[in-house]
């Protein structure tokens, strides 16, 4: 199997508990063995716009991209989203609690990018 890579979007502004949730997000699908591209672990004081493009640029390089539970009251979440079906990337929403969530198995998934 090829290294499959994982860009996570979610709703970070107005959510105070988003580097938890993104975090944890980002061990259960490296303990599954998938590369994580993970924006909550951009540093802060940049522009809204700066961003969006280093989000950009990492969705771009993942084959897949895992929504987080309120991606729809997102304005970024929602361009990802847009994005990542445009460009044909796979796409998995997460429903219900994250905590309780597990990742698609990577020998499913497959990496045919």
């Amino acid at each position: 199997m090829d290294n499959i890579i994982v860009y996570i979007a979610g709703p970070i502004t107005g959510d105070p508990d988003y580097k938890r949730k993104f975090r944890t997000a980002a061990q259960k699908l490296q303990g599954h063995g998938y590369t994580v591209l993970n924006p909550a672990e951009l540093p802060t004081g940049l522009r809204a716009e700066d961003y969006m493009r280093i989000r950009h640029a990492m969705l771009d390089a993942a084959h897949m991209v895992v929504f987080l539970p309120g991606y729809r009251d997102s304005a970024g979440a929602q361009i990802e989203y847009g994005l990542a079906s445009y460009t044909g990337k796979r796409i998995v929403v997460v429903h219900g609690y994250l905590d309780m969530w597990q990742p698609p198995d990577p020998e499913v998934m497959g990496n045919d990018k």
